[in-house]
Parts: structure tokens; sequence; C-alpha cells
């Protein structure tokens, strides 16, 4: 068995845990919305035709906000055409993923279902095909209390109040050629400021999210998010990340370091823009929202795509990955990246919700199910509070083809002052030996004990959840973790992630002042 031990210090804090980081994504993609979401027609249909096993499920993940309603797709989209009589809305085609889209859901059916699951909605703006009117006009629609023209629209369509976004997306992957209204750093970066000017004219305290690049992999990585925060450093909050991570020509054990480059994108975008910054000499420090990371067998799905197709369907299958064990490990240590730069990484998304690369999965007038890598995000959204903490390893590693050395744990944890609880989120990445971790707990005050401990790992790392098995993969008891003499002492099965929440620590009072 391997051996590891791992370091802690309550004094040594990296941020406060931001809920914000456990966000998710539905786009009008695929079957995310339609036969996601949405789907009157089905047994668990609410009155609003929102299916209310998905609803339970979303809430049961644990998700914070949602950025809606994309994606690719927002760059060709007219959001008036979603609001008003359903029977008097346009059918358009989306040529992001060629498909056609009925409008049936609109922006006041899916803030009624937000308003249902209890999310935030991060909302994304069209600046492909559009531009700072268009952004104005939404903003407007969506958050002017009353007397103005498309403020009294929104309450005769149902929506008496204002729904009081706060933060906004300037557009999606405007780097990208694929991309409606693609645009080069200084063409988007000029739209951009423009729009946030115009924004913060309407609205001061609107939180501004600037397009980043849609990949590390994109040959403009970092000087495209150089040139567009030269223009729009002042006026944003937050420059958007985008990741996706595979196994590629079977090469598993560089994905499961996939994390790595996690760390890689986000330390590159924090040093880009604070170079902006310092060149500006500005006090201020942008954010990063990673509102696009997951899974993605993107390989496949751009083998399988037809780009000579004639046909325009409605609602099609489109990425529906089936995800695996080793998905999941993925994914968990994808969120441990995510927490350890708190600090900068104030909030993201993973893609998507339901159905399309999703841990939820649904069939039309069937169930609804948990994927594989639901376990890892709807526990880790569930326990870590409080602040995060910086950790230091000592852990054999081992060689990938991809990102060279690598330590076969990783980990992250959380402590909450007001109750004590200490939670350690931990991922064993070598395929097939199991690792004894010792972790000693002297700095908290003595007296910390196991609460609960879960583990996602399987014999069978290919194993999946389906509609006929939806609990193959679930996550379970740890099967070692106590704290004896004052050490943590656990096992972490191989190929395996696992939460361990200790309670009985001392607690400290959120305010100073109850300590006189």
């Amino acid at each position: 068995m391997l051996s590891a031990s791992l370091r802690l210090d309550p004094a040594r804090v990296v941020a406060p845990v931001s809920r914000r980081t456990f966000g998710s994504f539905v786009e009008h993609m695929g079957r995310c919305v339609y036969t996601g979401i949405y789907e009157p027609t089905h047994p668990t249909a609410d009155a609003d035709g929102f299916r209310q096993d998905v609803l339970a499920l979303t809430r049961e993940l644990g998700v914070t906000v949602v950025r809606y309603p994309g994606g690719n797709f927002v760059s060709g989209y007219r959001w008036e055409d979603g609001i008003g009589p359903v029977a008097d809305r346009p059918v358009r085609r989306d040529l992001a993923w060629r498909s056609l889209e009925s409008n049936e859901v609109g922006i006041d059916e899916f803030m009624r279902w937000a308003g249902k699951a209890g999310v935030e909605v991060m909302y994304a703006l069209n600046l492909g095909t559009r531009g700072v009117q268009e952004a104005l006009d939404v903003h407007e629609y969506l958050n002017q209390p009353d007397r103005t023209r498309l403020a009294e629209l929104r309450r005769a369509n149902g929506a008496a109040e204002p729904y009081g976004i706060r933060m906004f997306c300037l557009g999606n992957e405007m780097d990208g050629p694929w991309q409606l209204g693609h645009k080069t750093a200084g063409e988007y970066g000029r739209l951009a400021v423009e729009t946030a000017r115009a924004l913060r004219a309407a609205d001061p305290d609107v939180e501004l999210v600037v397009c980043g690049s849609s990949g590390s992999s994109m040959p403009t990585f970092a000087a495209w998010e150089a040139e567009v925060l030269e223009h729009a450093y002042d006026e944003v909050d937050a420059i958007s990340a985008h990741a996706y991570y595979e196994p590629v020509d079977g090469d598993v054990g560089s994905f499961l370091a996939s994390a790595v480059d996690m760390d890689h994108v986000i330390d590159s975008v924090i040093a880009t823009a604070d170079s902006v910054g310092a060149r500006r000499k500005s006090s201020k420090r942008l954010n990063i929202s990673f509102d696009e990371w997951n899974v993605w067998y993107l390989r496949q799905f751009m083998a399988d795509r037809d780009t000579g197709s004639t046909e325009w369907p409605f609602a099609p299958r489109v990425i529906e990955d089936c995800y695996t064990v080793t998905d999941a490990v993925v994914v968990g240590n994808l969120l441990v990246s995510l927490l350890r730069h708190s600090d900068r990484v104030t909030a993201a998304c993973q893609a998507q919700l339901v159905n399309v690369i999703a841990p939820i999965r649904s069939e039309p007038g069937g169930p609804a199910w948990r994927q594989t890598i639901f376990h890892p995000f709807a526990i880790t959204a569930r326990l870590a509070r409080g602040t995060v903490l910086r950790v230091e390893l000592e852990a054999p590693a081992y060689q990938t083809d991809r990102y060279g050395e690598v330590p076969l744990l990783d980990a992250v944890a959380t402590h909450d002052t007001g109750s004590g609880d200490v939670t350690l989120f931990l991922v064993n990445r070598h395929q097939t030996e199991a690792m004894a971790l010792s972790v000693p707990l002297a700095g908290f005050g003595g007296g910390l004990r196991v609460a609960e401990s879960w583990t996602v790992a399987d014999d069978d790392p290919a194993a999946t959840n389906t509609a006929e098995h939806p609990d193959r993969v679930v996550a379970r008891p740890a099967g070692h973790a106590e704290v004896t003499g004052g050490v943590l002492h656990a096992t972490l099965p191989a190929l395996s992630w696992t939460a361990i929440r200790l309670e009985g620590g001392v607690a400290r009072p959120a305010d100073p002042a109850a300590l006189a």
C-alpha cells in the first residue's frame, strides 16, 4: 500500500469558500432545456411544465448559480423571441448546434425555474450578432423596476418585480472561429468595454465578466486575455476561463492529472490579468469566472458530428456522454483545483446541468438519474464551508506523458470556524494501489472526530450509471477513516475521490467582539 501525509494549519487560509464555485450551466443545446428541465407532458411536470424529478436532483446537487442561455447558442440568440404569449413566439434556426429553437422557454420561464431551484442566474449577453443596445434592452427587461417600456412589458408578462440579476457575461468564447460574430481581441475588447460602460451607466452595481480564451490550447491563449483587458480592465470584475478534459489515446494517467492543467490555466490567467493591472498602475484585482468546465469526450463528438447534414432537428441528442468512475474522480479533482484557487476563482459553472455533458440525465417521459460525476459535486457543494486552507502534501509521484511528474495524492481542505468542522477532499490517482493517509490535527485544538466520510471508487473504473441501473455507482461511506492520538488515519482506495468531514473542533465565534 502507498503512504502519504498531509499537513494543515488553520492559520494558512486561502480565502472564504465562494458559494458561486458550485455553479452549473443551462444552454439551449440538445436536450438540456427541452426534455431536460422542461417537459410539460412528463408525469412529474408542474404547472409551468418543469420536471420536478430534475428539479429535485438539481437541489440535491447543490447548485448555487446557473449560467444561461449559453454557450455558443447565445451568440445568435434574440432574447425578445422568448417573451410574451408562447403561441406568438417564432421558431428560429440555431446555427451554433444546427437545430431548431421553439422559444417555448425564454427569460420569464427560466427565471421561474431558477426560483423553484433556488439558484442565482448568471446571464450571458449576445455580443456575437448583437451589441450594446440589445444588452441594455435585456438588462432593462430583467432589472428595471417599472415605468420604462421594457419594465412594463415584463410586468405585463407576469413578473411584477424585477429579477435583480447581478452577474452578466459579456458574450461567449468570442476568440473562437466557430462563434457567430467571432472577433479579434481588439475588436472584441472595444465592444466589451463599450457594453460594460453602458451597463454601468444603467446599473453601477452590476457584475461583469469579460470573455477570456475558450481554452488554453487556443494559439492566442494569454495574448487574447492581455489585449482584451487592455481595453476592458477598468470596467469589468472578472474574466472567464473554460476547460474540458478527456483521456487522449487511452492515456488514463494523464487524464487523472487533469487538475494539473486546470491549475496552470488559472495561474496563467491570473498572471496575465495582474500584469495588465500593473501596467495600468491599478489597485484593482480581477477575479476569474471559470464558467465552463467538465469532462467532455470532445474528440468523439467531433468525429461523429455530421457537418454536411441538411436536417434541422428539434432538441436532438447532442453530447450525452455517459460518465465512468474514472470521470467522476477527475471531476472531483477539478473541484479541488477550483477550491484551492478560491482567492481568485470566485465563480465556476460545470457544463452542463442535464443531458448535455451533464451530472443529471433524463429520458423523455421517463426517469431522471444521477451520473457518476454527480456524487463528488454534490458532496463537495454540501461539505465545503467556511474558509479554504492551504495544504502541504508528502506523497509519491508518477510520470505522465502530458504533465511530467505528478503527485499521486491531491487534496484541499476547508475549515468552518463557526462550527469547528474541518473537511478534506482527497484524490488517489493511482489506478491499482490504495493509499494510507495520515493528517496531524494538533493545530485545531483537539477533539476532532470523523463525522462522515464518502468515497467514489469501484472495482470497475469504467462502471457507469444508466436508466436501468441508476445506482450502479454511488458515493459510499469510506472504508477506514478515524482519528487516533490527534492524527487522522484514512485509507484511500485506488483511483478514488474521498471527502472526510471532521467535527468536534474548537469553534470560534464569527464576530471577534464576542470574545470579549
